[in-house]
């Protein structure tokens, strides 16, 4: 008698509705696919080529590996990063669609121009991936071999001294201009479309001064063309072991970097987050990878997804305020 009834129950065990579509739901569930179940998409801020575009697929090669799936490196050059960047932001928040953000993006263009994405609430932090420093190039005729005898010479021909830029609002720019502003004096600033221009006439002795950033500086430094003075930050970089900081030269705490990091939409999911930060920190800390980053003079840098997110608000500020005592804003 009881296992006849026990028989007679077990079809409504097995096919009452409420039991069977939670069991079915929190089956589901636990069965989703673990992340990443497909490639993903990596958005990169510049057209194909140049040392950008080299960071992104050098980092994505291994980063795919060590997460065993595939990434898509996207170009989307054009408006400074701004075509990338609103990709990105609009993109669902689901770890599938991430960005190669990086100074401009996230830094001195949200510090000198109205753009049409927040550069901090629009935005998921993923980590740091590296940076390289500026460095305070002269023209070669130039008589100063240091930052000190620069500024002497700066003051003794007041208005004199010209000095190049990569564009209005580029860290070439504003670098020269918190430069301009801790040694108190006026240079006139003569802005080019690109860096390579810019060099062109320093080297020619059109300009006398610029703030590039290290890996374009190279070529011209060893051969000799341009007198290098100071690098940014507050270590000295590897490449020029004997090239003092600025810091070192009596700029205290004197930092601009170029700097490239992961960024995705607002919302990611923390586990992702956390996977996928964790998971960069391991290609970071591999010897090939520096190895391989040294071409742009970019030393890795690992940061939590909190830190780089407060790295991000400290950069803008910073900017945001020496654009707001420079008087230097620009259209959009």
């Amino acid at each position: 008698m009881k296992r006849r009834t026990l028989l007679q129950a077990a079809p409504a065990l097995v096919y009452a509705p409420g039991l069977v579509s939670v069991a079915t739901t929190a089956s589901a569930q636990s069965a989703g696919p673990a992340y990443p179940a497909k490639p993903i998409r990596y958005i990169v801020p510049v057209a194909a080529g140049g040392g950008s575009d080299m960071v992104g697929r050098t980092l994505t090669e291994r980063w795919g590996t060590v997460l065993k799936q595939s990434f898509i490196v996207d170009n989307q050059g054009g408006g400074g990063g701004v075509i990338a960047s609103q990709t990105t932001a609009r993109a669902a928040p689901d770890g599938y669609t991430l960005m190669q953000g990086y100074v401009a993006t996230h830094g001195t263009s949200p510090a000198t121009r109205k753009l049409p994405y927040d550069a901090i609430k629009d935005f998921t932090a993923i980590g740091m991936i590296g940076a390289t420093p500026n460095v305070l190039v002269v023209n070669a005729a130039l008589p100063v071999k240091t930052v000190q005898e620069f500024v002497e010479y700066v003051k003794k021909n007041p208005g004199k001294v010209s000095y190049g830029s990569a564009g209005q609002g580029s860290l070439t720019h504003l670098t020269m201009e918190l430069f301009k502003q801790q040694i108190n004096s006026f240079m006139v600033h003569i802005p080019y479309r690109g860096v390579a221009p810019a060099f062109t006439d320093l080297i020619g002795g059109q300009t006398q001064a610029m703030f590039p950033g290290l890996a374009a500086a190279v070529p011209h430094i060893r051969s000799g063309r341009v007198r290098p003075l100071a690098v940014t930050g507050l270590v000295r970089h590897p490449l020029f072991k004997d090239l003092p900081t600025l810091d070192e030269s009596g700029f205290k705490g004197f930092d601009a970097q170029q700097w490239y990091g992961v960024v995705g939409p607002a919302g990611i999911p923390a586990p992702i987050v956390k996977q996928l930060n964790e998971t960069l920190a391991t290609v970071l800390k591999a010897p090939d990878l520096r190895e391989k980053l040294s071409v742009e003079a970019i030393e890795p840098i690992v940061m939590s997804p909190e830190q780089f997110a407060a790295f991000i608000k400290t950069d803008i500020a910073r900017w945001t305020k020496l654009a707001k005592d420079r008087k230097i804003e620009l259209d959009s």
